[in-house]
């Protein structure tokens, strides 16, 4: 939300973080920690002084939703599974981890190809349909 709010407000210049934690009704605090992970990542640039703030690093268009949410340490892993290899269930893979793995992929899969300009712009069609292009949830006829 804040990376959406940045990108929609830049336009006139840098933009304060307590402009953005107030119209998005956040923490000044937590989106000041969110933003020293996005400045490290490269994907917002600050800048100080009297008409200072915050304004991506790199055009709305060329940010994937997912560099955001890895800049973050957000995860869209959809089991309880940890990386190193540990099993869901002490050292068992739990049954529907296949599952919850493919749809985890599919998640990262969709937020890689989402850029911030589509966000705010809308997300195009074809991007927010389902497999076989249906839209999402309408079972195949």
């Amino acid at each position: 939300m804040a990376m959406a709010d940045l990108a929609k407000h830049q336009l006139t210049g840098s933009v304060p973080l307590s402009a953005i934690a107030e119209r998005q009704q956040l923490s000044l605090a937590y989106l000041e920690q969110i933003f020293m992970h996005l400045r490290r990542a490269g994907l917002v640039e600050s800048a100080r002084g009297r008409t200072g703030g915050y304004r991506l690093g790199r055009p709305a268009s060329d940010i994937r939703v997912a560099e955001v949410m890895r800049a973050v340490e957000e995860q869209t892993r959809m089991t309880r599974c940890l990386d190193g290899g540990a099993g869901c269930l002490g050292e068992e893979r739990c049954l529907t981890h296949s599952l919850w793995s493919a749809l985890g992929q599919e998640i990262e899969s969709f937020l890689m190809s989402v850029s911030l300009q589509e966000v705010l712009d809308g997300i195009p069609t074809e991007k927010s349909r389902g497999p076989g292009g249906k839209g999402v949830g309408v079972a195949a006829e």
